[in-house]
C-alpha cells in the first residue's frame, strides 16, 4: 500500500475531499439563502429546495438517532475493505473517492446539525444533493469496476 501522490489512496482522499467542498459549498448557499420549504425554479424540470432529510436515502429510518450514522459508517468501512483490496493500478480510487466524500459530506450534515440538507428537486423525485450523486455515482462505478474486474 503506497501513500504517494500518485497512488490510489491519495487520488481517491483527493477526489473524496472534492466531493466534501463541493457538497458543503453548496448546502452552505442553499441553507443561507432558501428558507426551509422553499422552492425556486432553476432550469426545466430542475428545481432548486431547501429540504431537510433526517433518514437515509428518500428519508428511510427517519427519527431512528444513531442508527443512520451507524449504518453509515459501516457502509464506508465495507468500501474502504473493498478499496484496500484492489491493485496499485485499479480505476477502484474513482468509486471509491466518490462514496467516501459523498457519505462524509452528509456524516457532516449529521453530526452538525443533525440532518442533512437537501436542494436539487427533479418532478417525481426526493430531493436530494451534491454528496447523494456522488454516492449514487460511486456506487454505480463500484459495480462497473467489480464486474470489470471479475471477467478477468
Amino acid at each position: 500500500m503506497t501513500f504517494g501522490l500518485a497512488s490510489p489512496w491519495a487520488k481517491a482522499g483527493l477526489l473524496a475531499g472534492l466531493v466534501v467542498a463541493l457538497d458543503q459549498l453548496s448546502k452552505s448557499a442553499v441553507r443561507s439563502s432558501l428558507l426551509v420549504g422553499e422552492r425556486r425554479d432553476l432550469i426545466g424540470p430542475l428545481d432548486l429546495v431547501s429540504a431537510r432529510n433526517k433518514g437515509v436515502a428518500f428519508g428511510a429510518l427517519s427519527g431512528q438517532g444513531w442508527l443512520v450514522p451507524v449504518l453509515t459508517i459501516c457502509a464506508v468501512l465495507a468500501v474502504l475493505a473493498w478499496f484496500s483490496s484492489k491493485p496499485a493500478d485499479s480505476a477502484s480510487w474513482i468509486p471509491a473517492g466518490l462514496v467516501l466524500g459523498g457519505a462524509a459530506g452528509n456524516l457532516l450534515d449529521r453530526f452538525r446539525m443533525g440532518e442533512v440538507t437537501d436542494f436539487i428537486k427533479l418532478p417525481h423525485w426526493p430531493a436530494f444533493n451534491v454528496a447523494d450523486m456522488g454516492i449514487t455515482v460511486g456506487v454505480v462505478l463500484l459495480v462497473i469496476v467489480a464486474e470489470r474486474e471479475a471477467k478477468k
